[in-house]
C-alpha cells in the first residue's frame, strides 16, 4: 500500500489475485485500514482487461456526442423508471444529504440495470422484483457498439466486485464467502456521466456533481484525469483530491456497507469540482460508475464481527435500506440511484 501525496491509499489487488492466503490477507488488512480511515482507495492489478475499459469509454463518449434530439431518442418514457438518458442539470446530488438549496450538477449521465434477468428464477420475477429490474433502454440505433462493449464491462466488474467482497469479508475477520450469498444476485445500477466543457461559468455555488455518500455496498469508477475532479472530505472537514492512476479504478464505500460495520467502516462525503476557469475548455470528463448493491433480500444488520459497540441500527433488507435512502429524496422516483463520482 502507498499514498502517493494523497489521503487516498493506492492498492494493488495482484496477491489477492494470484498469490496464496498470507498474501490474500496482507492485502485484505490494506483495504480494510482504508474503509476505517477514509472510506476510499486506489486500485491497481485488478485483473480488468484495458482493452475493455477502452472499448466501453469510447462507446459511451459516442452517446453523449449525438445531438439533444438523438439523446432524447433514450430518455425513458416513465420517469419513475431509472433507465436510459438524462441530460444536463436534471440531478442533484446534493439534495440526498438535504441541501435544500443546492444547485443541480453540471453533467448528463446514462443509467443501466441489471440486464442477465433468469425468467424462470422466482428471485427476478417477484413483486419486489417487478419494481426494479426494468428493461435497459439500449442506443442500437446510433450507438451500436454500446450494448456489447457495455455488457462486456459489466461483467468484469462483476468478478472485480466479488474479489473485493471478498477482502472485505477477511478484512472483518469472516470466512472469505461469507458476502458471497448475499451479492449473487445482485441488484447494481452502473451510470456513465459525461461532464462537458465549460465555456461560461457556472453559477455560484454549482458544481460538476455535489457533495454526497453513495447508497449502497461498494462503488467501483473509472475516470478521466482532467481539470475539475472527484475530491473526497476528511474527517477535519478538508477537501481533498483522489489520485487519477493511469489503468486503475478508484473504489469508496456506500451508506450500506457502513450500517452494515456498524459504522466501523466509513461512507465519505465526495464531490466533483468545476476546472479552473483558465483549464474550463478541453475539462470534458466522464466516468463508469458501477453501484454495486446486494441482493435485494440480503439481510443488513451489524456484522458478527463488528459488536466492540452495541448495534446502532436496526435490521433491515438491501432493497429496504436503498428505498429509505430514495425516500429521502423530494421528488425523486424510487429505486433512483441518482449518484455519480
Amino acid at each position: 500500500m502507498k499514498f502517493d501525496g494523497s489521503v487516498v491509499p493506492i492498492i494493488d489487488l495482484t496477491p489477492a489475485r494470484t498469490g496464496d492466503e498470507a498474501a490474500k490477507e496482507a492485502v485484505a488488512e490494506q483495504v480494510g485500514a482504508a474503509a476505517r480511515s477514509i472510506g476510499f482507495l486506489v486500485v491497481s492489478g485488478h485483473g480488468v482487461p484495458m482493452d475493455v475499459i477502452e472499448n466501453v469509454s469510447d462507446e459511451s463518449r459516442k452517446i453523449f456526442d449525438l445531438s439533444p434530439d438523438g439523446k432524447a431518442r433514450y430518455r425513458s418514457a416513465d420517469p419513475a423508471i431509472y433507465r436510459g438518458y438524462f441530460g444536463i442539470e436534471t440531478g442533484n446530488l446534493a439534495s440526498t444529504i438535504g441541501e435544500e438549496e443546492a444547485k443541480p450538477d453540471h453533467r448528463e449521465y446514462y443509467n443501466i440495470g441489471r440486464f442477465d434477468i433468469d425468467e424462470t428464477d422466482p428471485y427476478f420475477t417477484s413483486e419486489t422484483a417487478k419494481r426494479i429490474f426494468h428493461p435497459n433502454i439500449w442506443p442500437d440505433a446510433d450507438v451500436p457498439g454500446f450494448k456489447p462493449a457495455l455488457v462486456a464491462y459489466y461483467h468484469e466488474m462483476e468478478k472485480l466486485a466479488e474479489l473485493l467482497m471478498e477482502l472485505c469479508a477477511r478484512a472483518l475477520k469472516l470466512p472469505p464467502d461469507w458476502f458471497a450469498d448475499k451479492i449473487d444476485k445482485h441488484i447494481t445500477n452502473m451510470v456513465i456521466s459525461n461532464y462537458p466543457d465549460q465555456p461560461e461559468e457556472l453559477e455560484a455555488g454549482q458544481l460538476r456533481a455535489g457533495a454526497h455518500t453513495d447508497y449502497g455496498g461498494l462503488t467501483i469508477l473509472k475516470t478521466e484525469d482532467k481539470p475539475g475532479g472527484l475530491q473526497v472530505q476528511t474527517s477535519d472537514g478538508r477537501w481533498e483530491p483522489v489520485p487519477i492512476v493511469p489503468g486503475a479504478f478508484i473504489i469508496n464505500l456506500g451508506d450500506l456497507m457502513a450500517q452494515w460495520t456498524n459504522d466501523e467502516w466509513v461512507s465519505t462525503m465526495h464531490r466533483v469540482i468545476n476546472p479552473p476557469r483558465d483549464q474550463a475548455i478541453g475539462s470534458r470528463r466522464q466516468s463508469l460508475v458501477f453501484f454495486h448493491q446486494p441482493n435485494y433480500d440480503a439481510v443488513i444488520e451489524c456484522i458478527p464481527t463488528c459488536t466492540e459497540m452495541a448495534p446502532k441500527y436496526a435490521r433491515t433488507t438491501s432493497i429496504d435500506h436503498l428505498e429509505m435512502k430514495m425516500n429521502q429524496m423530494n421528488d425523486t422516483p424510487k429505486f433512483k440511484e441518482n449518484e455519480a463520482a
